[in-house]
């Protein structure tokens, strides 16, 4: 980790950037921040940093008049957007990348200050959306206008062409503030729809940065439209007549309201909900490295990631070993502000969430569950709360079954394979898991045996552009990035010619 900051690196920066560059009490629609006064606004809005738990910003948030403004805007920018080439939309999302490329450190100190994670994570997530942003405008690029479709019969051609899906509606989550916007936008732009777009009212900072982007290169008016909104936007938008496919990230109780409100018209929709993913440590196992891949996988962003491991399978003959190891490590991590250069894990985004986090503490005092290291809120100024590990938890525990979504890992032990894809996959979840061994061969076998989207087979959860992401069971339905990604925003046509 880099021992100093550079000056744009500092709170006292990003506030700077929040009152000279962030629109707030503002919608960005047709291409122009548009003011939500008072009078309109749902309710006046706090923003917080996550450190202190102080008030930095309060805004006006839209409601449904601004989303039946941001829908017409799309709409009428469809038209023309759906038939654009693919090298112009290539060149809009490559100057997206180039934008947020220059405004490299701007973006990260303002994560960090409205998300509280540490600067070395917030520069990860910047990256990512860059990356992401470039990917789809290559691959848009490779895709071919028509394609050859074989069949059996004489005297006919058959071609496969493929067409935006419409106008979509985009909801994405307060964790990952950038990442899972371009996860959404990117291959929805690539795909020549247009787009209304529902940042998490939580981490508002960080994005509405991107209004100012799309105005900075010249995107099309109407082509994305930003609204700043809690549920009741979030309800609207799913539920507009003018809106072709939904694409949520969030918690299944709120992805069933989407599910629901979609139904209305019979949209596309796609969802990318909660996780309790397992990481399986076999009996071969580098343990020193075992621990690194375990903290890494439930402890980055202080627990906040869908697809956190936050369930240990270990074989029963390294256990004691291997916690003995961990506990060790999980003690010696820096817990602080996301700005100070040696801070490993930062505090938790909200009150709301620490709250969250407490109930499942208590629940685990109320079952007696043995804590190995952690379990307490820590007492200061922000949302911290220490990294926590329960261990010997029964499979019956809320804590084994529940989505916790906060630095809390419950383990248990396996005596051989079966037993652990069995327990990896006695999930309500199946949306990743990391296997760590020696021997990659076995590794790949239980990967197969193993009922999640993703893998990891020793190493950290990298998430590449390329890779689609997306689970099983209740952890959603369709899938992110790679080329699966771009599918989600296209649907096929096909053309029968005589030969």
């Amino acid at each position: 980790m880099e021992m100093t900051n550079s000056l744009s690196l500092t709170r006292e920066a990003a506030k700077q950037s929040m009152k000279n560059e962030v629109r707030l009490n503002a919608a960005y629609i047709e291409g122009d921040w548009v003011t939500i006064a008072a009078s309109e606004s749902v309710d006046e809005h706090a923003l917080y940093d996550p450190n202190s738990g102080e008030v930095i910003a309060t805004t006006h948030l839209c409601n449904s008049a601004q989303v039946e403004s941001a829908a017409h805007a799309a709409s009428r920018a469809y038209a023309t957007w759906s038939q654009t080439s693919v090298n112009e939309r290539a060149r809009y999302l490559q100057a997206i990348a180039d934008t947020m490329a220059q405004q490299f450190e701007k973006l990260v100190a303002l994560s960090v200050l409205n998300n509280g994670k540490p600067i070395a994570e917030a520069k990860i997530d910047v990256s990512d959306a860059i990356a992401c942003y470039r990917y789809y405008a290559n691959l848009i690029i490779e895709q071919a206008t028509w394609s050859k479709v074989a069949t059996n019969e004489t005297g006919i051609r058959l071609l496969k062409t493929y067409a935006p899906v419409g106008i979509c509606a985009l909801i994405v989550p307060w964790n990952f503030p950038m990442v899972t916007t371009a996860w959404k936008l990117a291959p929805a732009l690539a795909a020549g729809c247009t787009v209304i777009l529902k940042p998490s009212e939580v981490t508002l900072l960080p994005e509405l940065i991107l209004g100012n982007i799309l105005s900075a290169i010249g995107l099309p008016k109407g082509v994305v439209n930003i609204l700043p909104g809690a549920a009741e936007v979030g309800a609207a938008m799913s539920s507009h007549p003018l809106i072709d496919k939904v694409s949520f990230t969030g918690s299944n109780i709120v992805g069933e309201k989407v599910m629901r409100q979609a139904a209305t018209g019979i949209k596309d929709i796609s969802l990318e909900l909660g996780g309790k993913s397992a990481i399986v440590v076999r009996a071969d196992a580098d343990i020193d490295y075992a621990c690194d891949l375990i903290i890494g996988g439930i402890f980055t962003n202080a627990g906040q990631i869908c697809s956190a491991t936050s369930r240990l399978l270990v074989h029963q003959d390294i256990a004691q070993s291997l916690f003995d190891a961990l506990k060790a490590k999980t003690e010696s991590l820096k817990i602080g502000d996301g700005f100070a250069v040696d801070t490993q894990m930062g505090p938790l985004v909200s009150a709301q969430q620490l709250a969250q986090v407490k109930k499942y503490i208590d629940i685990a005092v109320d079952e007696n569950l043995i804590c190995l290291t952690g379990g307490k809120i820590l007492e200061r100024q922000g949302y911290f709360v220490t990294p926590t590990i329960y261990t010997n938890v029964p499979v019956s525990s809320q804590l084994w079954t529940e989505e916790v979504f906060g630095p809390v890992l419950v383990s248990t032990t396996f005596a051989d394979n079966a037993q652990a894809i069995e327990l990896a996959n006695d999930s309500k979840y199946a949306l990743a898991a990391t296997i760590v061994s020696a021997n990659e061969t076995a590794a790949l076998e239980m990967a197969l045996q193993i009922q999640a989207g993703h893998i990891w087979v020793n190493e950290q959860q990298i998430v590449v552009p390329e890779a689609g992401w997306g689970g099983f069971k209740q952890s959603g339905i369709g899938r992110e990035l790679g080329a699966d990604g771009l599918s989600a925003y296209q649907k096929s046509k096909h053309v029968l010619l005589p030969s």
